[in-house]
């Protein structure tokens, strides 16, 4: 259950309207992909994102067009209603943008910069300090977020050096990680001394490989209580990118790590922006830590299920669910967290629907001809006839209306 993991200790970083830390559950953001000068593209978006479950997103603003669309697209939002703390996403040139542009500076939510690419050896420390009184001035949270495509080069050559006098010289692997590590705690402090306050700082230390990234996020949350942002930065598409991006968030969350988290998946046709949030949520869910909607266990099938009748009332179970969330929810608090099982056979249907909130079992090859229901672990009636979905659904809601009312 939810309460077995224990989330190590944050400071609450408000971001917007938003929470962050391990006060509070954790937060799920996403990122647009349009052009940030195509303000209709990227205020369709965000709602998007944000209708989907993202509560926080992030825009690209990487040059002089961008940061005054990124203004249009923030009033835009907050117009129509739409409040989500939006965060400006900056590299190279965020000094000189948030400079230049004060109105956008106010109307962030949050900055996020990369100390690997914010100067060179001579700029880096005076343009992040830029950045970082601006943040104290309008008031704003900032991420600092090293990425290992875009890591310090003087720092992992510095690393790099020394490691190569030890008698036992660690891995080139190794060395990167500690460099992430130590670029983010170097220029959280750097923040601090600046005068910026440890809650308006979170982390991250984004990496490509699974294992890499869990080591230096261990690694990271060992040396420090800033909150942090998890998620696998280029993990692939589909089916790749949510296998990889799940399991490296599932191990670090198990651990208490994190604080808020994005599945970065890289788009596929006729797959929206949104379907990275969706996995975000199935993650969270499926760790118990937030609930969303009503969990659905159902029976693979094997050589002993009858035909297809339990899959096409699986996805019928799932369409009606889908439908009916949202009523749900409004009138019926908690039943998110309720548990449906459709089964196929006699094998594990009535056990798996016996420890559902509620189930249904159907027939197998050879079995009787009826579908028996379980509620609350008791068996409720048995169903026979062509209606059987009906009868359940209207179970269901009856179910529904006595257990949350």
């Amino acid at each position: 259950m939810a309460d077995t993991i224990i989330r190590r200790k944050t400071p609450s970083v408000f971001i917007g309207n938003v929470a962050v830390g391990s006060k509070y559950p954790i937060v799920i953001q996403s990122m647009t992909n349009t052009p940030t000068t195509n303000v209709t593209q990227t205020v369709r978006q965000c709602r998007d994102l944000v209708r989907a479950g993202a509560e926080i997103v992030r825009i690209t603003i990487n040059n002089e067009k961008a940061a005054q669309s990124a203004v249009r697209i923030i009033r835009t939002l907050k117009k129509e209603g739409c409040c989500a703390p939006i965060i400006g996403d900056f590299h190279y040139n965020g000094h000189l943008l948030l400079t230049n542009f004060p109105k956008l500076a106010a109307l962030l939510d949050k900055y996020r910069i990369n100390p690997g690419n914010i100067g060179n050896k001579n700029t880096a420390l005076k343009n992040f300090a830029t950045v970082i009184k601006l943040a104290i001035k309008n008031d704003k949270p900032i991420r600092i977020g090293v990425n290992s495509g875009s890591l310090d080069p003087f720092l992992l050559q510095k690393l790099g050096q020394a490691n190569s006098r030890r008698k036992q010289p660690k891995s080139f692997n190794e060395i990167v990680i500690e460099a992430m590590v130590q670029s983010a705690l170097q220029s959280a402090q750097y923040a601090r001394k600046l005068g910026l306050n440890k809650n308006k700082i979170i982390l991250s230390v984004k990496m490509s490989d699974l294992q890499d990234t869990i080591r230096a996020y261990q690694q990271l949350a060992s040396q420090c209580d800033y909150a942090l942002h998890l998620g696998l930065t280029e993990a692939g598409s589909q089916l790749q990118g949510i296998v990889a991006s799940t399991a490296a968030l599932a191990i670090l969350l198990e651990k208490g790590i994190g604080d808020t988290i994005r599945v970065s998946l890289t788009p596929q046709p006729g797959f929206p922006r949104s379907y990275e949030v969706y996995v975000c949520k199935e993650i969270l869910q499926a760790l118990n830590l937030r609930f969303y909607t009503p969990k659905i266990i159902s029976c693979p099938g094997c050589g002993r299920t009858k035909s297809n009748d339990y899959q096409i009332l699986t996805k019928e179970v799932q369409d009606y669910v889908q439908k009916n969330i949202p009523h749900w929810k409004k009138h019926y608090p908690g039943v998110e967290k309720l548990t449906i099982a459709v089964m196929g056979c006699i094998v594990n249907g009535p056990g798996e629907s016996r420890s559902a909130d509620i189930g249904i079992s159907l027939p197998g090859h050879s079995e009787n001809p009826e579908a028996v229901v379980f509620a609350a672990g008791q068996k409720l009636m048995a169903l026979k006839g062509p209606n059987i979905k009906n009868q359940f659904f209207k179970i269901l809601r009856n179910y529904i209306q006595q257990k949350y009312s």
